[in-house]
């Protein structure tokens, strides 16, 4: 395609091998899920590149709503690079994630995603690349703050919130209106004792350019006014149906009904507010509300340094999803989408890699579970406490090397762990047959994988194969075999680990951090002069 736009940078070829890990439940911290059957509620402490890999096989196409908020790339954190070279650095680390991210979306779920003027352009054009221009719903502008800071040459007063689609039709389909306000209630009135209750009023005209012949009328009122339209307006409605709506009293005609027609929408058939934008800060909170909530759970000497509102996440949660969906944040930093999502009886998995997944996400959960976590949306939602979530670690890396450099299977890897991920290198699901031991992972509806750390023999496969079908297809990874046996049916293929999988990814990995410094906080309140 010739005239396909695409960001390039420094590095962009050179793909990334990430290794698949299990994860594995630390039932020591998992919290509040006792034989409840909770299963997606998961708090995963590890790099957030890694955990994203170990979810894809599993989650692929079933993550309703992702947020994120990543590092903004705003100080030097690529001291030794230039600026081009920081944000090259930058976009090679956020590229794998999005690209697994929107491969966990569900066919009508959503990506939002937190930044600001520093990198959105650049992760637009990413995201473009990514998810297709034509699935690009909004770019949101959130009111961050409630009062200027006077060192800046222009006051930043905003983030921008990058919104996605897996396919932006389904996303139409399925998208909430938000609930009206208290302020937007109050704009519905019944000066007319309408017996259908308050109600507000729209114009009943649109642009002549959209009009059809039936619309083109002078408009005669009940008391006999002839209300003509200029050439550049024509009716909504034809003029029988006009009459229709004015008989059944849903149009407006003034006190004296002489006016120009409204259409009334009532308060009881109202279905909420179209998503727009403009996010102010009255409506869905700010840096000053963030903090305070966090200093409420943590101490204002523990607090996290950069957190989000409650009420910012709850308006993305409300517009993507419904109860029982499943909404990912991938950067966790202190809990705050995970705790508004369980507040609003969603499902949720976040990852968090440094220590914040004990001292802060781990805190915040285990408090909103209790019931212990009055701020924020709780009075809003009306929660209580209840539910869980189980704690996951990654496992660590497969292959290892030994006291001679060698490649060798971690000695941390029981049989279990082993054969469940090798079963994820090589695309199977690990699924042990309760009576037939070789078929331990399976492929297609006929082709299993088979991990042993036993040496194999010719009559060890002569005495598998005799079990097997013809239409069958085994694949048997081991630490050694003797020589020629690889060849022995055309049904079994023999491989030796590690060699089998040295090449698939790279092993010995933990950390694929984006290590971005963020410049100094200061309190809004400190800027006003």
């Amino acid at each position: 395609m010739g005239n396909k736009l695409e960001l390039t940078w420094y590095g962009k070829e050179e793909p990334l091998k990430i290794e698949p890990r299990l994860l594995i439940e630390n039932v020591k911290l998992s919290y509040g899920c006792d034989n409840d059957g909770i299963r997606d509620n998961m708090l995963i402490h590890g790099d957030n590149l890694l955990a994203l890999k170990a979810l894809e096989k599993e989650y692929t196409a079933k993550i309703k709503c992702i947020y994120i908020d990543p590092p903004y790339n705003t100080g030097s954190a690529f001291e030794h690079y230039d600026d081009n070279m920081e944000h090259s650095k930058w976009l090679s680390l956020i590229r794998p994630r999005i690209e697994i991210l929107r491969k966990l979306l569900k066919e009508d779920g959503s990506l939002w995603i937190s930044i600001d003027d520093d990198e959105q352009a650049y992760l637009k054009v990413l995201c473009d690349e990514i998810f297709g221009r034509k699935n690009f719903i909004t770019s949101v502008v959130w009111q961050k703050r409630t009062s200027p800071d006077m060192r800046a040459a222009i006051i930043d007063a905003h983030d921008y919130i990058l919104v996605y689609a897996k396919d932006k039709e389904r996303f139409k389909e399925i998208r909430n209106k938000l609930p009206l306000s208290e302020e937007q209630a109050k704009n519905y009135k019944n000066p007319d004792n309408d017996p259908r209750g308050p109600w507000t009023s729209t114009d009943c005209t649109a642009q002549a350019g959209h009009g059809t012949a039936s619309q083109f009328y002078t408009f005669v009122t009940p008391a006999g006014r002839e209300i003509t339209l200029p050439d550049s307006l024509c009716w909504r409605f034809t003029k029988e149906r006009l009459e229709e709506e004015i008989a059944a009293g849903r149009i407006w005609l003034g006190k004296d009904g002489n006016g120009v027609p409204r259409k009334k929408t009532y308060l009881s058939e109202s279905s909420g507010v179209t998503p727009w934008t403009w996010w102010t800060n009255k409506e869905v909170g700010h840096n000053q509300e963030a903090k305070k909530e966090n200093n409420a759970i943590f101490g204002s000497s523990n607090a996290f340094t950069t957190p989000k509102p409650e009420r910012l996440i709850e308006r993305i949660i409300n517009i993507a999803t419904n109860q029982g969906d499943i909404v990912l944040d991938s950067f966790l930093g202190s809990g705050t989408t995970a705790a508004v999502a369980h507040k609003m009886r969603r499902c949720w998995i976040g990852i968090e890699m440094g220590e914040h997944a004990f001292t802060h996400c781990k805190v915040r959960l285990d408090k909103v579970i209790d019931g212990k976590d009055e701020g924020g949306i709780t009075r809003t939602v009306n929660w209580q406490g209840g539910g869980g979530y189980h704690f996951y670690e990654l496992a660590p890396s497969l292959i290892v090397d030994d006291m001679f450099g060698e490649k060798v299977i971690n000695p941390e890897y029981n049989a279990d762990m082993l054969a469940a991920t090798v079963a994820l290198h090589e695309g199977f699901t690990y699924q042990p047959d309760e009576s037939i031991f070789w078929k331990q992972s399976k492929g297609n509806e006929d082709s299993f994988l088979y991990v042993t750390t036993k040496h194999i023999t010719g009559a060890y496969i002569d005495s598998i194969r005799d079990m097997m079908t013809d239409s069958e297809y085994l694949i048997i990874a081991c630490r050694s075999y003797d020589r020629g046996i690889e060849k022995s049916y055309r049904n079994i293929t023999v491989k030796k680990i590690p060699q089998m999988l040295l090449s698939k990814c790279e092993f010995g990995r933990e950390n694929y951090n984006l290590n971005i410094i963020h410049p100094l906080e200061y309190d809004e309140e400190d800027c006003d002069e």
